[in-house]
């Protein structure tokens, strides 16, 4: 038995690993010793011994080094900053800003495979908008660079200009691993939506059947964004895109929703014989002949005597023997002179909902006008900005999506002024349900047109976590949310975090280039923590890095005078106090939690007390039943 404790990976998820492991486990025979023969799976899948020959693919250049980016492992961290949220030790819901993709990497340990809807708004490269950085190496320093947090400058991105000679390369470039890694997150029921337009619309398609899979298209549904015409040169654009994939097609499809009936829909629902049953639609009882049973072709005498047949082409929708029963319940109508073609009665009380449609008309998902009225009711003029899409359009993907029995997560990697928040808030008050989300927004500076007195906001990061509170508030006030407990209120708001380096210093063998780099780096052995992090910001580190969620709920406790958090009910303790005893190791031991962490530095070189730490875990686990072994690590 090992006398010292195990030591916490401070790597987010090494996500190449992962997926190698899984397949060793139903592929063994394509492994030697640990290595995949990529040769050997080829031919078994093709049925060849070819080992090279020409397949349809998707390829441009840089693509080779998105799958790099992908297995570089974040050391970043995301640090608590309870000032800036709503609610924070009761709220579920999580606000990140920082670069998207070393968020998403931070994220694979604590929500891979447990997100339900990821739904997105990214660049769409227009060739004037901002976009991430052409940087295969990019990765936290080039954020913290660019954020300002390590250069008073900062790091400007450029724009992506159609005369650079990679235009949709680059755009690729950026768009291949947060797609890679906002597919791990998802659940196997879960589903994505990204909204996009004509610039980018054939390759996102492309890209993400390489992705996804092109078995897990679900659809490419066009939103109507304007109602009106405009003067453009040649064509005027009225619509955009919102491509959605399944993680499995074959699970999503077993849990997806019916829609509610809009107000459009409802207007064909009317009760102009005063029906008991409430209002009905007629629906013509006719059905394309082709797979129609003998059974389906009769006569239908009409009360005023009419007689009618199947249309050429056309049967019965349903037999003869169920018409007559239909007809006898009053459910067959013949138009208002009792002489048309039978029509089948259908009670709006009977209508469970619709099909999605790949068609969004603005009359039922709103425009962009709609939209900018809406923020604007909210925010005011002064923070104008310029595409939030409408809440009605995140409110139908959520609708479609999110269960209807459980309280589940949904994500938004692209997050702008929030409005995917927004909508689950909104939806949450309306059905009186608890989903959460987690936004994630670069702090991207922006300059509004007219000076404003918030000037605390500077960033589409401050812009998005101050409308989250606004409309925090706006719905707390308005008619369901008057109805609503206030315990459940209590809990209604937002964890903010910011990506920023580890609390710790990590050992980095890439700089290692002289005798002082390496004495640098042998100190962090002895003291590796750094000097201004707060036991909240490495708590949550911890957190993360173990695969907890960032909406745990933390209790702490005092125990022998020092601070233990404790979280799932105990089943995880953690002490950051600068010097752990002897006593506070055996009352710790007492509470027998599945998980001990602590500081490698408490023990301050006392190797002989960090034996007996582990000796007290170990001798404490053999006097209970083993499924409750104590794990116990030093960070």
């Amino acid at each position: 038995m090992s006398k010292q404790p195990e030591k916490l990976n401070l790597s987010s998820l090494d996500v190449v690993s992962e997926k190698l492991s899984l397949m060793k486990d139903f592929f063994p025979e394509f492994f030697n010793e640990s290595s995949l023969n990529i040769e050997s799976l080829q031919n078994f899948i093709s049925g060849t011994t070819e080992s090279k020959r020409e397949r349809y693919g998707m390829s441009w250049v840089g693509k080779n080094n998105c799958l790099k980016v992908i297995q570089t492992q974040s050391i970043g961290t995301l640090k608590p900053n309870k000032d800036e949220s709503v609610n924070f030790d009761a709220s579920q819901n999580v606000y990140i800003e920082g670069d998207n993709l070393e968020a998403l990497k931070l994220l694979q340990k604590s929500y891979y495979g447990r997100i339900k809807t990821i739904y997105i708004d990214p660049p769409y490269n227009t060739g004037n908008e901002f976009i991430y950085p052409d940087d295969f190496s990019e990765s936290l320093d080039t954020y913290l660079k660019y954020s300002g947090q390590t250069d008073t400058t900062g790091k400007k991105f450029s724009t992506n200009t159609e005369g650079d000679g990679r235009f949709h390369s680059k755009w690729l470039n950026m768009m291949y691993p947060r797609l890679y890694l906002g597919r791990n997150l998802l659940k196997e029921d879960g589903v994505i939506f990204i909204s996009i337009d004509d610039h980018e619309a054939d390759n996102l398609r492309k890209l993400c059947n390489e992705i996804f899979g092109e078995d897990n298209f679900i659809a490419q549904f066009v939103w109507q964004k304007k109602y009106s015409r405009d003067n453009r040169p040649l064509v005027g654009t009225v619509h955009e895109y919102i491509l959605a994939y399944a993680k499995n097609i074959a699970f999503f499809s077993e849990v997806r929703n019916l829609l509610p009936p809009s107000e459009e829909s409802l207007k064909v629902y009317k009760n102009p014989n005063n029906d008991p049953k409430g209002r009905w639609r007629p629906v013509p009882m006719t059905a394309q002949a082709g797979h129609a049973t003998a059974s389906q072709f009769y006569e239908v005498v009409t009360p005023s005597g009419a007689v009618h047949k199947p249309p050429t082409g056309r049967c019965w929708a349903v037999s003869e023997s169920k018409y007559k029963e239909l007809l006898s319940q009053g459910r067959i109508y013949f138009g208002k002179d009792n002489s048309a073609q039978p029509n089948v009665i259908r009670y709006l009380s009977e209508v469970e909902g619709f099909v999605p449609w790949t068609w969004l008309p603005s009359t039922e998902v709103g425009h962009t006008d709609s939209a900018m009225k809406d923020y604007y009711s909210l925010m005011g003029k002064d923070l104008a900005f310029e595409t939030p899409k409408p809440i009605k359009l995140i409110r139908h993907f959520l609708d479609i999506s999110l269960s209807k029995t459980e309280d589940e997560i949904a994500l938004d990697f692209f997050a702008g002024t929030s409005t995917t928040a927004h909508a689950i808030l909104e939806k949450n008050v309306e059905e009186g349900r608890s989903h959460k989300f987690i936004l994630v927004q670069l702090p991207q500076p922006i300059e509004f047109e007219t000076p404003i007195e918030q000037k605390n906001i500077k960033t589409i990061s401050d812009l998005g976590k101050e409308r989250i509170r606004r409309a925090i508030s706006e719905l707390e006030r308005s008619e369901g949310g008057k109805k609503l407990s206030r315990e459940f209120w209590n809990k209604v708001g937002f964890r903010s975090f910011k990506l920023d380096s580890s609390n710790f210093k990590i050992w980095n063998a890439d700089g290692l280039k002289d005798e002082a780099s390496l004495e640098n780096q042998l100190s962090f052995q002895v003291e590796n923590v750094q000097n201004d992090s707060t036991q909240e910001s490495i708590l949550f580190e911890i957190l993360i890095k173990s695969g907890f969620q960032l909406s745990e709920v933390i209790e702490e406790k005092k125990i022998l005078g020092k601070r233990v958090f404790s979280i799932s009910d105990g089943a995880l303790l953690i002490c950051l106090e600068e010097e752990i005893t002897k006593e506070l190791i055996n009352e710790i031991a007492k509470l027998e939690p599945i998980q001990f962490i602590c500081l490698d530095s408490a023990f301050h070189g006392n190797d002989q007390l960090k034996a007996n730490a582990v000796q007290t875990f170990s001798n404490k686990e053999s006097e209970s039943d083993k499924s409750s072994q104590t794990s116990f690590r030093t960070v």
